[in-house]
């Protein structure tokens, strides 16, 4: 073994998988959507294990009539091309995850940013809900998996699961999760919820 890799922390050692070069991981993609200002970026942020690649911007007073930031108001960048971040899932699964722009004049590159997924993760705002109706009927539309993942915002009220799914007029095989897109342990269930949905969904 490597003298430098000796030298880790236990901590930060790689697993004895990680220096087996005959066992490479399964590597999959899969989206991040939702609406403006529901926390996409800080959930790619949350879960990367590399220094995540954000595109953001300074929000300017020629957004102000686009973007509602009632719900948000200190919120003063905004992604304009997308987030990027890698998770291990299992010592055969690592996941690359897109977050795409939330705001409409950005959709456009919703569709190059899908391709090849294996899922989409929705998140949603009890707050405004109707913000993530967009991402819903784009992934029904094309078929993609995806589960709904409900980031709680501190200081809101907290809703049941089915109360969200009636809301929302999800299907009832479609997961829905309750999580805080700043906890990590709670990404990951999302996430996990999402490649167990993709793969019950996928032909064999």
């Amino acid at each position: 073994m490597d003298s430098a890799v000796c030298d880790l922390p236990e901590e930060e050692a790689p697993a004895p998988w990680q220096l087996d070069h005959d066992r490479a991981p399964i590597a999959t993609k899969v989206v991040v959507a939702g609406g403006f200002g529901v926390g996409k970026t800080t959930f790619v942020g949350s879960v990367s294990e590399i220094t995540p690649l954000r595109t953001e911007a300074l929000m300017t007073q020629a957004a102000a009539d686009t973007d509602d930031l009632s719900a948000t108001p200190d919120k003063a960048t905004t992604t304009v091309a997308m987030d990027f971040g890698r998770v291990t899932l299992d010592e055969d699964l690592v996941l690359y995850v897109f977050g795409t722009p939330g705001q409409q004049r950005f959709w456009f590159m919703w569709d190059d940013l899908v391709r090849g997924a294996i899922g989409a993760v929705v998140m949603a705002d009890t707050r405004r809900l109707t913000d993530c109706f967009a991402a819903l009927d784009y992934f029904e539309s094309c078929r993609l998996p995806y589960v709904v993942a409900v980031n709680h915002f501190e200081g809101t009220r907290r809703f049941e699961v089915e109360d969200v799914r009636d809301a929302l007029t999800v299907p009832p095989d479609v997961p829905i999760v309750i999580m805080d897109a700043r906890e990590r342990s709670t990404v990951v269930e999302s996430l996990l919820a999402l490649v167990a949905r993709a793969l019950e969904t996928t032909p064999a």
